[in-house]
């Protein structure tokens, strides 16, 4: 697919992977999951022995993304016939606690992210302790070796907020409103601080409450009314981005709204001209790569891109990417 930018330096160590229709979950599930047709095992599949494989994540209600990270974890256990269980709380001290049930269950690995790394240590050492082999995906990378794990699939936040502050340069955009939708999460910290390094304006950071779409965009609409001169709005979820639309709509704000993640809604919005661009990490490769590589250690001693961190991002697409994104979108594997 076409991008219109990637960050400079970034080189990304991706498997080639044959997509299929993508399976649609509900986000912001609390609970376990286990996952029928994630574990199925059945079709052209590898005839290596069953595994099962956990993957548990920082995701609040409502979260569209971690929709596609599932999609693409599930198809991955299609193929290698793994018990694929999935369970996530946004609160740093639940997410520990469901490692833990996963460490206790014996599963044979373990994916994780690390939005709040320090109350993820202690029980990724029980992993360790345990032989259960872990992967991170998706935030906290530079923690991932320290913590245990095999290694981090993800994009790197702070490259990833350099090539929008320098994308916004080339916009001649001169003062952005960083809208951060869960405050202490690391890599959301981080990307705000990539823009605000390479963008030759001005950065002011905004915390909302991500999983209140009223109140999200009641912020947004009074932080666009009392400073007149914002001309964009940066969001750090695809979902942010749609509480910006109808903030600027309310208020009158001719602000240009850029985000970072991309779904359906995204694209809709980017043909629509209503989003000027957006930071795709591919979440479908984050799920898909993070259940390949502990099915590849476990069955042949594997350890993707030597130990260091697997590159899925971050690229920038536009208005002009639509018509493929579009078809990616639709049955979720973008």
């Amino acid at each position: 697919m076409h991008t219109s930018r990637t960050a400079k330096g970034v080189v990304a160590c991706l498997a080639v992977i044959a997509l299929a229709a993508g399976c649609s979950s509900s986000g912001g599930k609390d609970d376990e999951d286990e996952s029928g047709d994630g574990g199925s095992g059945g079709g052209t599949g590898v005839n290596t022995p069953r595994l099962k494989i956990a993957m548990v994540t920082h995701s609040g209600e409502g979260d569209t993304f971690w929709d596609i990270v599932r999609s693409g974890a599930k198809q991955a256990a299609r193929k290698d016939n793994v018990q694929f269980l999935y369970a996530n709380d946004k609160e740093a001290k639940g997410q520990a606690e469901l490692v833990q049930s996963f460490v206790d269950k014996k599963v044979d690995g373990i994916i994780v992210t690390l939005a709040k790394p320090e109350a993820m240590r202690s029980v990724l050492g029980k992993a360790k302790a345990a032989g259960i082999p872990v992967v991170t995906i998706n935030s906290g990378g530079e923690f991932s070796e320290e913590f245990g794990a095999l290694s981090h699939i993800g994009q790197d936040e702070s490259v990833a907020g350099e090539a929008v502050g320098d994308e916004l340069d080339e916009r001649g955009k001169k003062k952005a409103l960083c809208v951060i939708h869960e405050q202490g999460n690391v890599s959301l910290e981080q990307r705000c601080a990539g823009v605000k390094k390479s963008f030759g304006g001005s950065v002011e950071n905004l915390n909302v409450e991500g999983t209140n779409a009223p109140a999200s965009q009641s912020s947004i609409s009074a932080k666009l009314q009392a400073t007149k001169d914002i001309d964009v709005v940066v969001t750090l979820g695809a979902p942010i981005a749609a509480y910006s639309v109808k903030a600027k709509e309310d208020t009158g704000s001719k602000a240009e709204i850029d985000t970072f993640d991309l779904n359906a809604e995204v694209v809709k919005r980017m043909k629509a001209q209503e989003v000027g661009f957006a930071v795709d990490q591919q979440p479908y490769l984050q799920g898909y790569l993070s259940v390949d590589e502990l099915w590849l250690y476990k069955t042949n001693a594997n350890v993707l891109g030597g130990g260091k961190p697997v590159l899925t991002g971050p690229a920038i697409v536009t208005g002009k990417d639509v018509p493929k994104l579009e078809k990616y979108t639709a049955r979720g594997t973008r």
